[in-house]
């Protein structure tokens, strides 16, 4: 059976289930949640208040390296191929961890641990269904909370507000392959995230639409039409990935793909960022990219990158 006919068919005999889908959807999981394995543990809203101790050693990634990819993005711009693309890249850590144990101590919106394999610790949703209203969150530009007036800093921020519209533009185009009546229900608010021993600011805004009463027998067409989510592609989305694949030169996997419940009324599901892989030598590693636009510095954008790689 197919991803999309298999989604189907448990949305549609409203069973509850679990599922993860990775960026290029050629790798998922579906779980019935009665039948939910001890080696995948997932929490949604976690608010605990354990200590963070450990922090995170890592090598960072050569800025030469960044820079010669960051140019490409930034030529592809200038021809006119892409209008911002969310460049990532890995941070090897150089420290013995334990993915079980994060994933325990995690304080995020979403957390995931997935068969020892990797454990994400998501602020970001990725879309919500609940009585045929369709809702997506789609989260672009940080700065550093502790920062003097960090909130309007980061508002009025001329290429933050630019980056942040075209990817609601990109929402609400998404949105519309799938459901009626797309509104912008709150655009560009705050949030702030725990990010170990500091906390940042993020902004996020909400999109919505209306879907017909059976969406619950097409979840896997309403999914996969919306995949990968373009707040980490880009925009056009299909040029903006293919750029992506030539310029990142790894295979992201399950990285900046999804996972989510639905309980048989309801779905929530969250975007695979704040994102930590065991690789396959037994070393791992730490993934996290940001926005490119016309606009961009690339020192900035680095630096922003490094931000992204922490505990909560």
């Amino acid at each position: 059976m197919s991803l999309i006919n298999e989604l189907n068919y448990y949305g549609k005999n409203k069973i509850p289930f679990f599922f993860i889908i990775s960026y290029d959807l050629t790798s998922y999981e579906i779980i019935s949640l009665d039948k939910m394995p001890n080696n995948i543990l997932y929490n949604i809203n976690n608010t605990n208040n354990i200590s963070r101790k450990l922090k995170l050693s890592i090598v960072k990634p050569d800025f030469n390296i960044y820079k010669n990819k960051f140019d490409n993005i930034i030529s592809n711009i200038k021809k006119g191929n892409t209008y911002i693309a969310n460049l990532t890249n890995e941070s090897i850590i150089n420290q013995k961890i334990n993915l079980k144990d994060i994933y325990i101590k995690s304080n995020s919106k979403y957390n995931l641990y997935y068969k020892n394999k990797f454990v994400s610790f998501s602020p970001e949703t990725f879309i919500k269904i609940s009585n045929n209203i369709i809702s997506s969150y789609p989260m672009k530009g940080t700065i550093d909370a502790a920062i003097n007036n960090a909130s309007e800093i980061l508002l009025n921020n001329k290429k933050e507000l630019a980056e942040h519209t075209m990817i609601v533009d990109l929402i609400r185009n998404d949105l519309s392959l799938v459901a009626s009546n797309v509104t912008v229900d709150n655009f560009r608010y705050c949030e702030k995230i725990n990010a170990g021993n500091k906390q940042l600011l993020q902004t996020s805004s909400k999109v919505s639409a209306t879907l017909k009463n059976n969406w619950h027998e097409n979840i896997g067409n309403i999914i996969t039409k919306l995949l990968p989510a373009g707040s980490i592609t880009g925009t056009p989305k299909k040029s903006t990935i293919n750029i992506l694949n030539n310029i990142e030169n790894y295979n992201r996997k399950f990285y900046t793909g999804i996972w989510g419940i639905y309980d048989g009324e309801t779905l929530d599901s969250s975007v695979l960022i704040r994102f930590i892989q065991k690789n396959n030598n037994g070393s791992y590693s730490y993934k996290s990219g940001g926005g490119i636009t016309i606009d961009s510095n690339c020192t900035d954008e680095y630096n922003e990158m490094i931000d992204k790689v922490y505990l909560p």
